[in-house]
């Protein structure tokens, strides 16, 4: 299924659905920080995803984890409320979704980097390194908001 992002965009679509979704900012021991390279956006992202029925916030993050990019994470802190009404998602099949996600820190234990049917690239990339990857505003500012410090961000 298509999807496109408006960020602040005058122009979005009202959106329709209001879902809970949670991301899992996944740190190693180098300090690099865990993207995956969507298929359906083609910019980089933190994994992250849905809530199913009968699952926490942080289960969600550590499944989306482990389904979008082969690592294995525990949750080790919360990084904050990202619900941003000006954060639109527009799906090929109707829905429009404003953005509503839960962010957790957490730090491999397990898995290797693998590709799959949403990511097409899987990699840790150190903070050095960020501004070379064509990554979404509202993911950067949930990178930016761990590299600051400034968190929990209840917005």
């Amino acid at each position: 299924m298509g999807r496109t992002e408006y960020y602040n965009d005058p122009a979005a679509p009202k959106a329709n659905t209001l879902i809970p979704a949670s991301n899992l900012l996944v740190v190693d021991e180098t300090g690099a920080i865990l993207l995956q390279h969507r298929r359906d956006t083609g910019q980089w992202a933190l994994p992250g995803g849905a809530q199913d029925i009968g699952e926490t916030a942080a289960e969600c993050a550590v499944r989306e984890c482990l389904e979008e990019t082969g690592i294995i994470a525990e949750v080790t802190g919360f990084l904050g409320i990202y619900t941003n009404p000006n954060h639109i998602v527009a799906y090929s099949d109707g829905e429009i979704r404003q953005q509503y996600e839960n962010t957790y820190i957490g730090r491999p234990i397990g898995g290797t980097p693998t590709v799959n049917d949403e990511a097409d690239g899987v990699r840790f990339v150190p903070p050095a390194d960020l501004d070379r990857y064509d990554i979404h505003p509202s993911m950067r500012q949930q990178i930016r908001d761990y590299l600051a410090g400034t968190y929990p961000y209840l917005g």
